[in-house]
Formats: structure tokens, sequence, C-alpha cells
């Protein structure tokens, strides 16, 4: 998990034994610096065998801009519960609430080593499996009930030297997926999602949470049981199978095109070797399944090349992205252009009252760049906005609207928000995303993808060209059938050609 940046923090913890030894030592090496700094300290390591192979092993490591306290090695990730490695966790996102919970912790005798938010999910952790490990509660039951006091947005990856050959992972408002790896075939290309028995209450802070009839005197919720005990599996008792977390599909592509995207407040826990996928809480519209996707992606897309920087390799694949983003959608030769994602909305798109651009950062831009032209193919009003104002404007949204939500990952959280506060007032949803299968994607009624290949470099290249390009193609859908507008609508699909030339 995580993104490789200028400066940043790097870290690695696995399980020192076989998972039947007594000690279940877990081992950590963290450092300062970029990976490659990682792997020397990693080779200074001692007693470890890395010839051998272990039948059950599991291993978790994270490269992290520091969002709390300066980069060091102690404020690098994993974080701890303790000076024993019982719980080790690696996290994406921050937690809002991290101070109130240091606080509660540090009153019940905890002691901070680092100064991250992450630090508190670990001592959390603990501090819930010391209250109830006499009731015998299961790795993944403690993650459920940690996760349920964090605020915020996180993405968690979690082991244990309590439950050694396990690792569980979480979401909420940041993106996760598991790859699959296995040279046997998958009994299934899709997983059932489990539910927990408990019931929706709120808490004393009116928060929601999952209640048994009777609450632990401690304060915490006690553990619930699962309605089924369905998980994934392989053909054959003896097959192998590994599994991979990662918040980007670009960081696993090397070892398997075969994943699960997570939804938020997914808990994904593989136990055995096998994987099963809970939730806490149900709602209607919600999907009780998560699908097994092959993924297009090809390892040298994500590779530097002869290029001293991926910033500068994608500057060079633009005129390949643009072509790549009208391939079949654009007949030069008939000023024919369509848009298989959302050609069954149209109709309902040309009704509507108004439209609505809405996107962060450079996917904004591509919105504005594009916005005249829009008004003038359309002949409606377009607004365009930052989803972060947008939000705290409270923007009034009708059922007529028609709403764009431009993200190149697809799982830009302030992009993600607004997506859900015009989704719950009606309004028809159109995703534009170079990401299959990210939240955008999934959440929205229809989208167009861009096609753009994986863009690694923060700051966007291609992807803005071809965010461009994608707008102006449903531009001159939108106007097809008005005559006025064919003069003008040929006009832009030939030069829309001239950038397919490689003069």
């Amino acid at each position: 998990m995580g993104t490789d940046f200028l400066i940043h923090n790097a870290g690695l913890a696995f399980e020192g034994s076989e998972i039947d030894q007594n000690d279940n030592l877990i081992k950590m090496v963290k450092c300062k610096g970029r990976v490659s700094m990682l792997e020397d300290e990693i080779k200074r390591l001692e007693n470890v065998n890395y010839e051998k192979e272990y039948k059950i092993h599991v291993g978790i490591a994270h490269t992290r801009w520091a969002t709390h306290g300066e980069p060091s090695s102690v404020n690098s990730h994993p974080q701890r519960s303790d000076l024993d490695n019982e719980f080790m966790v690696v996290h994406n996102g921050i937690i809002t609430n991290y101070k109130d919970i240091k606080s509660l912790l540090e009153k019940k005798g905890h002691k901070f080593e680092s100064e991250t938010d992450t630090e508190v999910i670990a001592k959390m952790i603990k501090h819930i499996y010391d209250s109830h490990k006499d009731n015998n509660i299961s790795f993944r039951e403690c993650v459920e009930l940690t996760i349920q006091q964090l605020e915020g947005a996180f993405a968690l990856c979690l082991m244990s030297r309590h439950f050694p050959g396990e690792c569980v992972a979480a979401r909420r408002g940041s993106p996760l997926l598991v790859g699959v790896k296995s040279k046997a075939k998958l009994l299934t290309d899709q997983i059932p999602v489990l539910y927990s028995k408990g019931r929706a209450v709120l808490d004393e802070k009116g928060r929601d949470s999952i209640k048994d009839e009777n609450e632990d005197h401690r304060g915490f919720i006690n553990p619930q049981r699962c309605d089924s005990t369905t998980e994934f599996h392989t053909v054959g008792e003896q097959s192998e199978v590994e599994y991979f977390f990662a918040s980007d599909a670009s960081a696993i592509i090397e070892h398997t095109n075969q994943v699960i995207f997570l939804e938020d407040d997914d808990v994904a826990a593989i136990n055995n070797g096998t994987l099963s996928i809970h939730r806490i809480k149900r709602t209607l519209d919600e999907s009780t399944v998560r699908d097994v996707i092959t993924l297009k992606l090809e390892l040298q897309e994500i590779m530097k090349g002869s290029y001293g920087t991926f910033m500068e390799k994608e500057i060079f694949e633009q005129p390949e992205s643009v072509i790549n983003t009208m391939r079949g959608r654009v007949n030069f030769e008939k000023n024919q252009v369509i848009l298989g994602g959302i050609k069954d909305y149209m109709s309902e798109i040309r009704r509507c009252r108004r439209l609505l651009f809405i996107a962060c950062g450079t996917s904004y831009h591509s919105a504005v760049a594009t916005r005249q032209l829009l008004e003038e193919l359309t002949e409606l009003p377009v607004m365009v906005e930052l989803a972060s104002d947008f939000l705290d404007r409270q923007t009034p949204v009708f059922r007529d609207d028609v709403c764009f939500f431009i993200s190149q990952s697809g799982e830009t959280a302030d992009t993600l928000m607004a997506l859900r506060y015009c989704k719950q007032r009606g309004a028809l949803i159109v995703g534009i995303t170079n990401t299959v299968g990210s939240t955008i994607s999934r959440d929205s009624h229809c989208g167009v993808h861009i096609n753009a290949g994986p863009e690694i470099g923060v700051a966007s290249t291609k992807a803005y060209t071809s965010q461009f390009i994608s707008l102006v193609m449903f531009g001159l859908v939108m106007c097809e059938d008005r005559i006025s507008m064919q003069e003008r609508r040929t006009e832009i699909i030939q030069g829309l050609k001239k950038l397919c030339r490689n003069d």
C-alpha cells in the first residue's frame, strides 16, 4: 500500500517463524527514506533465512508520506501496539478522531511511541483484544470492533502474533483491493458478503454501532458471530494461493491480474489460505457479492523504461493516449461519435435542466477548459464545481440535473462525497474515470472510461488530455441531431482527427 514520494517513510513486518511454533515472533524493519534504503536494512537483519519456504506466511509493508509527524523511522508504518509487536497495522488515510482515542487509551495506561494517527489503531485493537480474549474473540472481530471507533478515511491491513497466519484488512473512504494468485482454478468468480447478526443502534455519542442484547461492562461492544462460513477457495485441497492487499492495482499487477475491489466498510479476513469478506451493517441497495475481476493492465505499462521519471514518460505517451481515448468511438469518415458507456442514458441527459461537472485538482481544470465548448454544443447551462466547495455550500441539486464526476483514480475522497450527495437527491450520475472497478465508476449510473492508461506521476499529464478529449466527445454526441450545429461539429471532429497524426 502507499505511494512513492520524494521523501517518505518505509517499513515492513513479517512473521519470523512457522505458525505452529510457540514464539510466533513478528519481525519489523522501518526507516526514513526510499524503499532501496529499507532493502539495505532488511539485509542487515540477523537470524533470517531468506531461502526457507513457509506453508503459511504473512507480511505487511508500506511506503507513506508522513501526514502526522515528521518523516522518521518511528513514524513509519507498520505501527505496533506495544514493544512485543502483538498487533501491527499499515494504514492509508487520516483518522480524524485520533486525538480523542489517544487520550482515552493513555488514561488506560497505553504508551505511545510515534506522532502518527495510525498508532491509535494498533493500540485500540490490543485494548479490545485484552478486554475480550476470555471470550475467544477472533482477529476479524477485533478489527470490526476497532473500526467502529474510527472516524475519517482509512484503508487498513493488520497482522498479529496472537493470530499467526492470519491477515485482516478493512476500508472506508480509501481504496483497497485484494489480489488473488493461484496456479489452481478458482472455485467461483464471486465471493459472498457475510453479515453480523447484531442490530444497529446508536451509541452514547450518536454514532452507528452493532450491539448485542448484552453490552460488555468495559464499554466496548461484544463481538458478533456471522450467519455463514462461506469462504473463497481454490480447486483442490493442496492448492497454493497467495493474497495481496493494495491500494492500487498497479502495485500487484506483476504478481496477479485477478482482483477483488473492496467497498466501504468491508472487512476482508484471510485465515488458513481462505478469504472471507464481512460487513457489520446491511443496506437495501448494496451488492451481496464481490466479483473477481481480471485486469487488462500490462506490467510494461507501469515501468519507466528508458525515461528518467514517470512524469516524463507520461508526457511522451500523450499522442498514444489521446488516440486510445478516441479509438472505437470516433468515426472520422462518417463524422460519428459513439460513447457506449452513456448511450442508453442519452435521452435522459438531453432532457436535463443543467449539467454539473464536479471534480478536484487537474480533473476540475479539464472541466473548466471545456465548459465554453460544452455550453456551445449542448445549449444547456454548464456548472463546474470544486468538489470540496460544492459540499461546503450544500449546493441545491435536483432530480432533473445530470452530474458528472471526473477523477483519474475514481477514488478522490471529496469527489466521492459529492457524488453521494447528488445521488441521494435523485440526480443522474455520470462518472468519467481512468480506473476500471474504481468506486466512482461503480457508484455511477453510467460513465466514460478515458482509456489513458496507468498514470503513476503525481502531476497529471495524459489523464488531463484524455479527460479533455472525453468531454469534447460528449459535447459532440449531445449535438449530433441538431442541423444548426453540423458545420461546427464537423470542424471539431476534423480537428480531433489531426491529433491522431504522427507527423
